[in-house]
């Protein structure tokens, strides 16, 4: 038993985005566009055959997902492990102002490398995490089957690095994900190709991280 599919799913956009916000793992809420940019995508996903839907425990994923299942009647599974980066004292903060505060830091973060965010996670231990907690679910899958995973733009990110077996430090080959967009990816023989990236409805904007 082993999915051939992944959907892997960026959450609607929060205040927090609007702002350029780090959000972290604040349980932020989706805002009117965020509900909007949901639903949008929820009424294309549901045309999938989707055999699960799997979602962080924070709010913003909960309901993107929950859009999904209330047309789909699948149940969702919440788990932690799916949450968005733990991005430390940057949590709550605007961009501009972290890059005041913590200037190297921030820069080194920017350039992409694999340094603590805020103080919280690595990139290498957000990919661990995000991606091992995919696999679990992807396991428990009908052989065959598509699961899909609504979850965080950096989490999603770090997740589809690891799984396609790339280093954390090699983000700039892909953009971040915008919200409620989605990548695609297949199961070739024993490793992960990726199909889509970035595909979704119009109107989304990537945002902050988270």
């Amino acid at each position: 038993m082993t999915a051939s599919t992944l959907v892997l799913w960026r959450h609607g956009q929060t205040p927090f985005n609007a702002e350029n916000r780090f959000q972290g793992q604040l349980d932020v809420p989706l805002d009117d566009v965020g509900r909007a940019q949901a639903a949008a995508a929820a009424a294309h996903l549901s045309a999938l055959p989707l055999d699960a839907v799997v979602s962080s425990d924070l709010v913003r994923a909960v309901d993107t997902a929950t859009a999904l299942t209330s047309l789909t009647g699948l149940a969702l599974t919440r788990d932690p492990a799916l949450r968005e980066v733990d991005a430390g004292e940057w949590q709550g903060l605007l961009g501009d102002e972290i890059a005041r505060r913590w200037p190297e830091e921030h820069a080194a973060w920017r350039r992409g490398a694999d340094v603590r965010t805020g103080g919280g996670e690595t990139r290498s231990e957000l990919g661990a995490r995000v991606a091992g907690a995919v696999e679990r679910h992807a396991a428990a899958v009908p052989g065959g089957g598509t699961l899909l995973v609504a979850s965080h733009g950096a989490a999603l990110k770090a997740g589809v690095l690891r799984l396609l077996g790339l280093p954390p430090t090699a983000g700039d080959a892909f953009a971040g994900l915008r919200n409620a967009h989605w990548a695609v990816l297949r199961r070739r023989s024993r490793a992960w190709a990726l199909e889509e990236y970035n595909a979704g409805p119009a109107g989304a904007r990537v945002g902050a991280e988270g």
